[in-house]
């Protein structure tokens, strides 16, 4: 009869954190992987997604899109990461400190754009990989470029949503609403597909107007509105976030 020889007791004190807190290449490769293996259900093998638009095609037109939307939804995803800040109290301390909120906000989106352009080079190195979109290298550039611009909105949105509500459920609102508004915005799928009472909300809606701005190189369509759209609220969330990092950091 054999027995089992009792473990060592281990002593918690004597534990330590790997180098850079567990960072290592191997976690890493299997993560950004994990994206190409989604994506490709979108890329490939769908019917009509060779036809022209402007001067690409429908899988160009798409790939444009999913850029957005990856970068739009990574951005605010790093703006409102300012909810676990003043759940850890960090945003104490900032009431300590003479920091202006809409300097604090530029420095959340430098932030958020460092963390958007990532997500807006996966989505077209796999575009690439994929090889079904076809638009001229110029235009490629112009417009992920463009979408890079376009989410500094989306991390003004995130940092507003996180003073908002609390920090386990920023990205429980942002990540539905950020889709809903994609849909509704005609990120997904083109504005003339849908009824028309649905294209009269898509036009006042975040996502319409920077949509119609990254795909604007591809489909040399852009409408004045559609500008006035992205402008209006892109000033309307940093005031928001502005306006609520105030009333926060006034509680001395």
């Amino acid at each position: 009869m054999s027995t089992t020889q009792p473990r060592a007791a281990v002593d918690p004190t004597l534990r330590r954190v790997p180098r850079l807190g567990g960072f290592n290449l191997t976690v890493l490769r299997i993560e950004l992987l994990r994206l190409p293996a989604a994506l490709a259900l979108v890329f490939g093998g769908q019917s009509g997604w060779a036809d022209r638009v402007g001067s690409g095609n429908v899988a160009a037109y798409i790939l444009v899109s999913m850029a957005l939307y990856g970068a739009a939804l990574t951005s605010a995803a790093t703006g409102s990461m300012v909810a676990l800040e003043r759940a850890t109290g960090w945003s104490r301390q900032l009431r300590l400190t003479p920091l202006n909120p809409v300097a604090y906000i530029v420095m959340k989106a430098l932030v958020s754009l460092a963390m958007g352009a990532l997500a807006i080079v996966a989505v077209n190195i796999t575009g690439v990989l994929m090889g079904k979109a076809e638009m001229p290298v110029h235009i490629w550039i112009v417009s992920a470029l463009l979408a890079l611009v376009c989410t500094l909105t989306f991390a003004a949105l995130g940092v507003f949503v996180g003073y908002i509500v609390p920090g386990e459920n920023a990205m429980q609102i942002l990540g539905p609403g950020l889709a809903l508004l994609s849909f509704l915005g005609g990120v997904f799928i083109p504005l003339d597909q849908y009824a028309t009472v649905v294209r009269d909300i898509a036009y006042w809606t975040p996502m319409y107007g920077v949509a119609e701005i990254v795909r604007a190189p591809l489909t040399h369509e852009l409408p004045w509105y559609a500008i006035l759209n992205a402008v209006a609220w892109l000033g309307i969330f940093i005031a928001g976030a502005a306006w609520r990092m105030s009333k926060d950091t006034a509680r001395v």
